[in-house]
């Protein structure tokens, strides 16, 4: 099978089906989420920061013009493998 013809799963689809198929309240953990880092962007937007990495519980979530834009271990190896520029 070429990798043409085999389907990717989008990142909206996966949400998807954590919180259709899976059970998943995904609005809860993103309240949660947003909850647990308001002291953080509280912190940030006193000094006129709006892009900025806050580390907790061995993660670092980094904040970009007021978005969380991804999540990262801050210890090992990331799960991830980015790809050199060409």
């Amino acid at each position: 099978m070429s990798r043409r013809s085999q389907p990717r799963v989008t990142d909206h689809a996966l949400v998807r089906f954590l919180e259709r198929a899976g059970g998943m309240p995904i609005e809860s953990v993103r309240r949660s989420l947003e909850d647990s880092l308001r002291r953080a962007a509280m912190a940030a937007a006193s000094v006129g920061e709006c892009d900025y990495t806050v580390k907790a519980d061995g993660l670092k979530y980094r904040v970009r013009d007021g978005h969380v834009v991804t999540v990262i271990p801050t210890h090992g190896t990331p799960a991830y493998v980015k790809r050199p520029h060409r």
